[in-house]
């Protein structure tokens, strides 16, 4: 009989559970709690959980490894190999249905494809990827993107607030984000977003906290309306024209869109720190001429990647084995969970050169794609469908903003260009001073 991969002793199952695991549990996986960011920004609790997974992989080498878990089989990755394996043997081998992510995305989205069995998910993936234009280098309705975003940004500097916080960005991108998804009519509809907040906090507890029945009715009543009176101009819009086949649940599908929007926000914030520690870039940014570049804005894209890249969103990928696998340290049964740790792939010095760097050109030359591990939207056939729309938009905005003002860094000032990017940064800490830029 095959052995299994390597088990982690009971003190080192403790070290990756306190300095890996519970960090970003705390933090909240589905919604971030704004204290703790601030406290694992101030512990640096990426720094600390790129040591430990280091530790790991210098000890047993290639592999996953079990942690001592009481209730089931967890494996941690840490070869940039097996992250390829994982993600490119999606649905099967290794389903994105994952157990844990099952039990918390049912909060809001329990008919999302994400957490779709394999029956389902041959319906709902190809869907979602025809509405999203997954495919393609713009969403369909990118003129329309750009008008919104320019409309919008006015909303950024109120002549008492020269101060941009974050706190002060989100409604403006919230307001972006629902003309965009449900239409001009839902600009203003606070409520929604307001109930997929409320839906995602309980989404946090995962399986410690019942399903609230009463919001997911309200938010599919909300989600109905805008689909069957739908803007044109909306991704409402193309879900309408857009017809499933039965099982698809084409309304199912919108309440993951609204919180992949959450990462991205936080995304373009970051990215728009990364500029301002680097003015050259800034300055390209501003002259990306979009006609030699068909509306794409390659540079303020790259950016927003780096920022997912050295920050990234998504804290862990998640899959479930649903048959025996076999690895270079042993073999996983059947229903054994995997992690990927995402800061430890993208912030890999022994791998990266330039790990540490903001380096965007990756994303143009090469080196991103041939460095597997990178999977700022994750990869293989469960890549996040809305990866054309999410860049289309932050793109834009971060374009938007550079070009309408002049940015700056607020104290504490946490991103400079001599500097290695620090390894953990809490955007809800960062500030900007605005001036708007003189026309021409």
């Amino acid at each position: 009989m095959p052995a299994t991969l390597p088990r982690l002793s009971v003190g080192e199952t403790v070290r990756v559970a306190v300095g890996v695991l519970a960090p970003m549990l705390a933090q909240g996986v589905i919604i971030r709690r704004p204290g703790v960011v601030s406290l694992a920004d101030s512990l640096d609790t990426n720094r600390h959980a790129c040591r430990i997974l280091g530790d790991l992989r210098e000890r047993y080498g290639a592999g996953p490894v079990l942690l001592r878990l009481p209730v089931r089989e967890l494996a941690v990755v840490l070869d940039p190999d097996d992250v390829a394996t994982l993600l490119d043997g999606s649905p099967r081998p290794f389903t994105p249905a994952n157990r844990e992510k099952v039990t918390a995305l049912r909060h809001f989205e329990p008919m999302g494809v994400l957490i779709s069995g394999e029956e389902r998910r041959a319906l709902r993936r190809p869907w979602n990827e025809d509405v999203l234009d997954h495919r393609e280098s713009l969403h369909r309705l990118h003129d329309h993107i750009v008008a919104v975003v320019a409309e919008e940004l006015e909303g950024l500097l109120p002549s008492d607030a020269p101060v941009l916080t974050w706190d002060r960005f989100t409604p403006v991108f919230w307001r972006i984000v629902r003309r965009v998804v449900l239409g001009d009519a839902a600009r203003d509809d606070e409520a929604i977003t307001d109930l997929m907040v409320a839906l995602r906090a309980q989404a946090n507890w995962a399986f410690l906290r019942p399903r609230s029945t009463r919001r997911l009715r309200e938010l599919g009543r909300r989600l109905r309306t805008y689909v069957a009176d739908a803007d044109p101009q909306s991704i409402a819009g193309v879900v309408a024209r857009t017809p499933g086949v039965p099982g698809t649940a084409e309304l199912g599908q919108i309440p993951q869109w609204l919180f992949a929007f959450d990462a991205a926000g936080i995304a373009t914030y970051r990215a728009l720190a990364l500029l301002t520690g680097h003015p050259a870039a800034m300055a390209e940014v501003r002259q990306e001429d979009l006609p030699t570049h068909r509306g794409l804005r390659p540079l303020a894209r790259a950016t927003v990647l780096e920022s997912l890249r050295l920050w990234p969103t998504t804290l862990t990928i998640l899959r479930d084995g649903v048959e025996e696998t076999h690895w270079s340290g042993g073999t996983a049964a059947p229903g054994t969970g995997f992690a990927i740790i995402s800061t430890f792939f993208h912030r890999d010095r022994s791998r990266l050169p330039w790990a540490d760097e903001f380096e965007p050109a990756i994303w143009d030359d090469g080196r991103a794609e041939i460095s597997r591990a990178l999977v700022p939207f994750s990869a293989g056939p469960a890549q996040c469908p809305g990866r054309t729309l999410v860049l289309d938009v932050t793109s834009e905005l971060l374009a938007g903003i550079v070009s309408q003002f002049d940015v700056a860094a607020a104290p504490p000032v946490r991103i400079r260009s001599e500097r290695a990017m620090p390894r953990t940064l809490a955007h809800n800490r960062l500030r900007f001073h605005l001036a708007r830029r003189a026309a021409g």
